[in-house]
């Protein structure tokens, strides 16, 4: 079984980007997630990078910025390539599955757009529609 889940804050901003083709939505990200600390040691992280595909990559970059903490579920995936060296350099990743966003009462305002993705189009921005306003109706239950 190969199933991880973690707890942790976003060291940077996340970045979107769409692959070649069928243009799905690929978003990469880093969280460092605290150790459990040991009486006469500094407290300690470990910091893993995440990816997450999908809707959830689009809304991972919209809703998400550095210093948000973040639950995520998904699987270990490890790899390699070569560098400008030649040498190998092996890679772990996590691929998630779900991320739940916690922490602070900004949680459903996007992040303010890079200006590179900033096209001009309406954005929700934590405001409800006239539809869904209150009213001062009875609700018959």
């Amino acid at each position: 079984m190969n199933q991880v889940i973690l707890i942790g804050r976003l060291t940077r901003d996340p970045e979107l980007v769409y692959t070649p083709g069928n243009q799905t939505a690929v978003t990469h990200f880093s969280i460092a997630v605290d150790r459990p600390v040991t009486q006469g040691r500094e407290k300690q992280a470990d910091f893993i990078r995440i990816t997450v595909f999908g809707k959830q990559a689009e809304n991972c970059d919209r809703y998400l910025h550095k210093g948000k903490q973040v639950a995520v579920n998904g699987r270990i995936q490890t790899g390699s390539y070569k560098n400008k060296e030649g040498q190998t350099v092996y890679t772990t990743d996590v691929i998630a599955n779900n991320v739940e966003f916690l922490g602070s009462s900004q949680q459903g305002t996007p992040r303010q757009p890079d200006e590179a993705y900033n096209d001009g189009t309406p954005s929700y921005q934590g405001e409800l529609p006239d539809a869904f306003e209150a009213t001062e109706e009875d609700i018959p239950f």
